[in-house]
């Protein structure tokens, strides 16, 4: 079994819009196939992209096609699962496909819209006379380029994150994910929990009774949202704009959160790191209904196992007002900065004498 399971559309969509380039499949008009990666974008979900009359997408219009994107989440090594056998190697993946047919964009104001959205998604920061069809910097070649819109017919979007394998299976692997702690495992991990909410909670996730540990916050729509909203008013936010606080967690190297039963972000903390030499924490907060039951203390633990800080030699923090919190974790007692050698062995033992 593949273990691929259906990625709703909205998802679907988004892969679309965030995708370096779509990959668009068809068959020229000699009959040959032709697949060609191009820069695209979504008007009114159907992808679009633009191309000189006289090139091999010329001949396209009025064609059926296949529009595809992927990305990798993670791959998973056979031993996450058998100490032995090959055979469970695999790689865990978004993609989607479209279907539709191509037909050449004719109104000139939609047109300029393609035009426009190409220059918003690759370069955001302006720096242009803006687009318009009547411009005299534009007139001409928006009149000359070729720009094509798939008709869509049928999205399909898959995601595969073993739902072949048993729950304990899938936890294990997410263990095992956790602690290889590549580029985009983190991300798999929350990705999994968020779409498999019955799976048995791994060991290294274990929370207070009533809440439950997010290892990637920004997989949830709401995440920043309610960090920002239990961030507002603390003593080192005042002053700050709220879409200061979010732009921070979004922008993150590393960041833990907590829910209760309710789905309500209860905890929060977030770190930025050079992965090697030095971390720094910030933002660490509990719902103050929260606090007292070692909720705060499981997520800076978390964070502190995240593998983003867990390879550093020195975490830095700072605090005003929580020192006694920090030293029971391993910082050093003083007023303003707390500095520790960190290691994971140094986490077990406390972990064993908590």
């Amino acid at each position: 079994m593949s273990g691929a399971e259906p990625l709703p559309l909205a998802r679907s969509l988004e892969l679309l819009r965030r995708a370096p380039c779509m990959d668009v499949a068809s068959v020229g008009p000699d009959g040959e196939p032709l697949l060609r990666p191009l820069l695209g974008v979504l008007l009114d979900g159907d992808p679009c992209f633009h191309g000189g009359p006289r090139g091999a997408k010329g001949g396209l219009a009025g064609r059926e096609a296949v529009v595809s994107v992927h990305e990798t989440l993670a791959t998973i090594p056979s031993y996450f699962v058998d100490p032995r056998r090959a055979c469970p190697a695999t790689t865990w993946y978004r993609s989607v496909q479209v279907r539709g047919r191509l037909e050449e964009i004719e109104d000139a104001e939609e047109r300029a819209e393609v035009l426009r959205r190409l220059m918003v998604r690759f370069q955001p920061e302006g720096g242009y006379v803006p687009i318009a069809p009547e411009h005299p910097l534009y007139r001409n070649a928006i009149r000359g380029l070729m720009i094509l819109r798939l008709r869509s017919r049928e999205v399909v979007g898959r995601i595969k994150i073993g739902a072949n394998r048993s729950p304990e299976e899938r936890s294990r692997i997410l263990e095992g994910l956790w602690r290889r702690g590549e580029p985009g495992d983190v991300e798999a991990v929350g990705d999994v929990l968020r779409l498999a909410p019955g799976l048995p909670t791994p060991a290294f996730l274990e929370a207070p009774e009533g809440t439950e540990l997010l290892p990637c916050p920004a997989v949830h729509d709401d995440a920043v949202a309610g960090a920002t909203a239990l961030l507002e008013g603390q003593y080192w936010n005042v002053g700050c704009p709220s879409s200061v606080i979010a732009e921070a967690h979004a922008q993150a190297d590393a960041w833990i959160a907590a829910r209760d039963e309710g789905g309500r972000i209860v905890g929060t903390a977030r770190a930025i790191s050079d992965g090697a030499k030095h971390a720094w924490i910030y933002g660490v907060a509990v719902d103050r209904a929260w606090r007292g039951r070692g909720l705060g203390r499981a997520i800076m633990e978390l964070l502190m196992d995240h593998p983003r800080l867990r390879r550093t030699e020195w975490i830095h923090l700072s605090t005003k007002d929580a020192q006694g919190f920090y030293e029971g974790l391993g910082f050093g007692p003083t007023d303003s900065v707390c500095r520790v050698p960190w290691t994971r062995a140094r986490l077990s033992r406390r972990r064993r004498s908590a």
